[in-house]
């Protein structure tokens, strides 16, 4: 599936919900299913600066896919993490370089989250698309 499509699905899944503590809960539940990172990589060089709890991010490529693991100690954040990995884990690096993050918007995730929480957000997206430049520089 491309990007866009997982994001599209995404948003549809977070549409069935009612109210924000379900959304939460369905997040946490996300976050249960993570792609783990190996411990190997839970070190000061995976953490994602500017996240209130600790995030743990690693990737490498396969073929010319990006592949994303990562971990958190809280478990909303997991969750966070969880769905931006779901959207961009097996993409080619200038589609997530080219991907926009509109479908957080979508499903409200920003407004609903701490200022602290929704710093972190950024940061991860941030860190994913660097990995993909990076990436995609040695591709070039």
């Amino acid at each position: 599936m491309s990007i866009p499509e997982i994001q599209k699905e995404i948003v549809e899944e977070f549409s069935m919900f009612d109210d924000w503590m379900q959304r939460y809960e369905y997040m946490i539940e996300l976050g249960k299913s993570l792609p783990l990172i190996k411990e190997e990589y839970k070190t000061e060089d995976h953490i994602i600066k500017g996240c209130q709890s600790k995030v743990w991010v690693h990737a490498e490529l396969e073929g010319d896919e990006l592949v994303f693991t990562a971990d958190s100690d809280a478990i909303i954040t997991k969750g966070i993490i969880a769905i931006l990995i779901r959207a961009f884990s097996h993409q080619k690096p200038r589609d997530i370089i080219e991907a926009d993050t509109k479908f957080i918007d979508e499903i409200g995730l920003k407004e609903h989250l701490s200022p602290t929480r929704a710093n972190g957000l950024v940061s991860m997206i941030k860190q994913l698309k660097l990995y993909a430049v990076a990436y995609q520089t040695q591709l070039n």
